[in-house]
């Protein structure tokens, strides 16, 4: 038994040691969200109300591209697994990343002339669409930033570029103050300055990382087609998954605007404290794909058997001790982000569901990442959108059109879509691996 304990103990550990940083870098992408929901929130809740709008819009738009991109590390760890050379596809992940972030500039600056005809509050509407256009242009910037962090990550590379992420909280955070409060000669611009400073920080992030990756590109290697093509291949269904999960988020961000500003508040300050809380089994269940894809590659299954134990074990210990902290200290955990009385009034009673959803979104994303470092990713699509759109879309319209819940049902409904895409998740998760110990055994 001892020995068992202390066999999974250096499991845990790799997983700690190369999750870590991911944390660290999930902790400044979350707390980059946060400090523009602090800031903004303390300048007026019209303004908050705007970028939470805007920010439902422009995610659902960009995320898809972002699930393309999260394949390259999937790809590649796959072919290190398989000893394979993958340093040759630097140069054709940073042209693929540039293409796809002109691509996806073009579709979030385009989205911002739909804005007028989406039924939100009309005083908001100028707001919203100038703080897209803005935001639009910061795709360069992001999606160069993922592409070498990707590529970094197949080498289990992690700490540069997730360090810098967690800088990049302060200088966004110094941002958003100058430009939503206005400082010296630069006037106080609202949201519009939330939108400067995210846009400014993105690009600052993909200038970095394109300057630290730049002594290793091989200018001789030319751009590899059938990598890319297999990239779009593997990462579209990673991208349709993450854009109907996002989607199930913004949609209610959106029906909620359409019903009231505050509303919207509400939902995002839930949102930045659910994303907040999700930062550690998102590291967790991103180093575990790692694990799985190198080992799927290495035709090693119980590796990854005792590797997806361990994080599981410790996502779900960690989640149930902070669901148990939201559920203690709801109204403190509130007054962190507001003071305003009506929003902490409205987002109280949810917040309890929030503390459920928390276990249910552990489960699932450890269990979504072994289908992702499988390259089930068709399957993990499937999940989505049995979870969130098969189940949780019902659910969300019986709990509001039958009882009145509004924002309340919605919640309730996302936590049965989690618990659902977790189920069905672990269950062909287990088939896999069924099959991998077969043929491996025939081998």
């Amino acid at each position: 038994m001892l020995n068992t304990l202390n066999k999974y103990k250096s499991y845990l550990k790799e997983l700690i040691t190369l999750a870590l940083p991911l944390f660290i870098g999930n902790l400044g992408h979350t707390l980059i969200g946060a400090t523009d929901v602090l800031v903004v929130g303390h300048y007026n809740i019209d303004s908050l109300a705007s970028i939470s709008i805007a920010n439902s819009i422009i995610f659902t738009v960009f995320i898809f591209g972002i699930g393309i991109i999260c394949a390259v590390s999937i790809i590649l760890s796959n072919m290190r697994g398989a000893n394979k050379r993958i340093k040759k596809y630097l140069p054709s992940t940073l042209i693929f990343s540039f293409i796809l972030s002109v691509i996806f500039t073009v579709i979030c600056y385009a989205c911002a002339y739909l804005i007028p005809y989406m039924g939100f509050e009309e005083n908001l509407v100028p707001y919203i669409m100038e703080y897209t256009k803005i935001v639009a242009f910061s795709m360069f910037g992001i999606f160069f930033y993922e592409g070498i962090k990707q590529f970094l990550q197949a080498y289990e590379i992690v700490s540069f570029p997730n360090i810098l992420a967690i800088i990049m909280v302060f200088v966004n955070l110094i941002l958003d103050i100058v430009f939503v409060f206005g400082c010296g000669f630069i006037p106080s611009m609202g949201s519009k300055g939330a939108g400067i400073a995210t846009l400014s920080v993105r690009t600052l992030m993909g200038i970095i990382m394109f300057l630290y990756i730049m002594r290793f590109i091989n200018r001789k290697e030319k751009f590899d087609i059938s990598y890319a093509l297999h990239t779009i291949k593997i990462g579209t269904s990673i991208g349709i998954a993450l854009t109907l999960e996002f989607l199930a988020f913004n949609i209610i961000t959106v029906l909620i605007g359409r019903i009231s500003g505050i509303y919207s508040a509400v939902h995002s300050i839930l949102i930045t404290i659910s994303s907040a809380t999700y930062m550690v089994p998102m590291a967790v269940s991103t180093a575990l794909s790692v694990k799985v894809a190198y080992y799927f590659g290495a035709d090693k299954p119980d590796e990854i058997k005792k590797y997806s134990y361990t994080a599981l074990t410790f996502v779900l210990s960690f989640m149930c001790l902070i669901a148990l902290t939201l559920a203690v200290f709801p109204e403190q955990i509130l007054k962190i982000f507001t003071n305003e009385h009506r929003v902490i009034e409205i987002a109280l009673p949810i917040i309890s569901i929030v503390a459920v959803y928390q276990i249910f979104d552990g489960f699932q994303s450890i269990m979504g990442a072994i289908l992702r470092g499988f390259k089930m990713t068709k399957a993990s699509s499937f999940c989505v959108l049995t979870g969130y759109w098969l189940i949780g879309a019902p659910v969300a319209y019986f709990c509001v059109h039958n009882y009145n819940m509004e924002l309340r049902g919605y919640w309730i409904a996302l936590a049965v879509s989690l618990c659902t895409m977790g189920f069905f998740a672990g269950a062909i998760a287990k088939w896999k691996y069924k099959n991998i110990q077969t043929l491996v055994v025939q081998k």
